[in-house]
């Protein structure tokens, strides 16, 4: 097969000619052709979208898996309803913000309509309008929606040239259009509308940051930070496979720039290549390199992450050593893209101790939330148990309670715990007392128990986090708390007690209206299971400690 080159990067030249090139590839699309198309993030491979036969074509050209759902291209909003149903007003806020650009929104689908080898058999189809004129173009002429995966060989890195598209498919598909060289040059945000709050499924040209201005709190997908599990069926492009990955294995260095770079210096070896930011070219004399750009330059990184990454396909390199940017704006879609490149084969350079503070009232799911910090392979200082190891152990406290309050001590030493109790409880001074002494003991200790350097993740879980000034140590405190019933029914099942009893506990206890104002995040736990609030935490500190690191790195606490 021969494939055709039409070159449209300049469509300010004669009108006749552009609309003859446009016109005989929207042909080709209509006839049931495959067409590689320019976008503003990658090129992309095209079919008419509502062609069955024209759609399984692109799976075989590229080697996709089956399982792999596509994305509908379309010139604009206005085409929603033709493939979509039940569109949440939401969709049209964002296209009316982000459209056309690099943005796709996962909608339910109109499955009389859409084939299902479009979705990969779900109920839902994942809908972008591109940012590129002669793109836009070439669909109203066609009349018709496009399938339009990138058009690289699956596996391979992103095509963001003509060219690129050439080497992967050249003999196998009807045409290539030529519109210049892409100028985002990572893959489009996805972004899941039939769940809320909304999903970040792929992160993309659209940093995560300017949707979250405009709509609030987005969840990030797992899948983002790590490779999904055998049997975990991908509910849009770019989920479940290694992919943008060039021949040569592929490791990925995280953490601030400088170390990043010194990590990579220690590990590569002569003939290894490196992909590195601008400032770090020079210490890499004896490899192969391909820069990024400047280190605080993002656009930058994802117009050049995937032309470096295949570049070295033609190369003898053995390894690959690639710096990562941090995750704000478009560095959270190149790392990802890296990161996939790797399949998740991550080095971490950065020896940086994070400290997240746990507060809140019983019953709203602290228990879980320490569980997903301890998941992420962080340790818990829970101050109860410091308290009460230190009325056993640490004679300056012991000699304070006993100055303050005499007789609580036995005279073999052991504390008298029921009338402690009766000279605090129903007493606020002298209760006030109690914790004055306690706080001024409980934040040295914690911070000798930071100094444990197996461990980079810490967790200080304490009613009083705030009041007893540990909230101090914390790089970040988060209040946990859920709705009343929620909380009430929790702890009658876990108490074995009655829900008069339930509630008076709680009324003891402070409001989360106190922990709200006073956190520097809230984590609600609205889950019907424990298992399930934890997966939520999880997700949520593993952004958090990402976000934490990276403020550290650009010395911001």
């Amino acid at each position: 097969m021969q494939t055709l080159y039409f070159d449209l990067r300049d469509t300010k030249g004669p009108q006749k000619g552009i609309e003859e090139k446009i016109s005989a590839a929207a042909k080709i699309l209509r006839d049931g052709g495959l067409l590689g198309i320019p976008t503003e993030t990658v090129y992309g491979l095209a079919a008419n979208g509502l062609d069955e036969k024209a759609v399984k074509r692109i799976f075989e050209a590229k080697g996709r898996p089956q399982d792999n759902p596509l994305i509908l291209t379309i010139p604009g909003q206005q085409w929603l309803p033709r493939y979509c149903r039940d569109i949440p007003p939401l969709a049209y806020v964002l296209a009316r913000k982000f459209w056309p650009g690099p943005l796709t929104m996962i909608l339910k689908c109109r499955t009389d309509v859409v084939p299902a080898v479009i979705t990969a058999g779900l109920d839902t189809v994942a809908m972008r309008c591109p940012a590129h004129p002669v793109t836009a173009a070439i669909i109203r002429e066609a009349g018709v929606p496009v399938a339009a995966p990138s058009a690289n060989t699956s596996g391979r890195p992103s095509c963001t040239t003509a060219q690129d598209v050439l080497e992967d498919m050249d003999g196998k598909i009807e045409g290539v259009v030529d519109g210049g060289p892409c100028s985002v040059g990572v893959e489009s945000t996805i972004l899941d509308l039939t769940c809320d709050p909304p999903r970040l499924l792929r992160p993309g040209g659209l940093p995560l940051e300017d949707l979250e201005r405009l709509i609030g709190h987005i969840d990030v997908d797992k899948a983002v930070t790590r490779a999904l599990s055998a049997g975990e069926q991908p509910k849009a492009p770019g989920m479940k496979y290694r992919h943008y990955a060039p021949k040569a294995p592929v490791t990925v260095v995280t953490g601030a720039p400088d170390k990043s770079a010194q990590e990579i210096l220690r590990r590569v070896k002569p003939g290894d290549g490196v992909i590195c930011f601008d400032e770090y070219v020079h210490l890499f004399s004896a490899q192969e390199v391909h820069s990024l750009g400047p280190s605080a330059d993002k656009l930058a990184h994802s117009q050049r992450v995937f032309d470096a990454l295949r570049t070295f396909d033609s190369s003898a390199v053995k390894e690959i050593y690639a710096q990562c940017p941090d995750n704000r704006g478009l560095g959270l879609a190149v790392g990802n893209r890296l990161k996939k490149a790797a399949g998740f084969h991550i080095i971490e350079a950065d020896s940086t101790q994070v400290v997240v503070g746990i507060t809140g009232g019983t019953g709203a799911g602290k228990t879980s939330a320490l569980r997903a910090i301890e998941s992420l392979g962080g340790k818990v200082i829970d101050c109860d148990a410091v308290y009460h190891r230190m009325l056993e152990s640490d004679e300056g406290l012991r000699t304070a309670i006993h100055t303050t309050f005499p007789g609580v001590f036995s005279l073999d030493g052991k504390l008298d715990r029921k009338r402690l109790g009766e000279e605090v409880f129903g007493d606020k001074d002298r209760m006030a007392q109690l914790n004055s002494i306690v706080y001024q003991f409980m934040k040295p200790e914690v911070s000798h128990l930071l100094a444990d350097e197996d461990y980079r993740l810490f967790a200080i879980d304490a009613i009083n986090l705030l009041e007893s000034g540990v909230d101090q140590l914390c790089d970040k405190t988060v209040a946990i708390t859920s709705p009343l019933e929620l909380r009430v029914r929790r702890i009658m099942a876990r108490d074995n007690i009655p829900e008069q009893y339930a509630r008076l506990r709680i009324s003891a206890q402070k409001p989360d209206e106190y922990y709200r104002g006073r956190c520097d995040f809230e984590l609600n736990n609205g889950a019907d299971t424990a298992e399930a609030f934890e997966a939520e935490a999880k997700e949520f500190f593993g952004r958090l400690v990402e976000t934490i690191k990276e403020e550290k790195a650009h010395g911001n606490k």
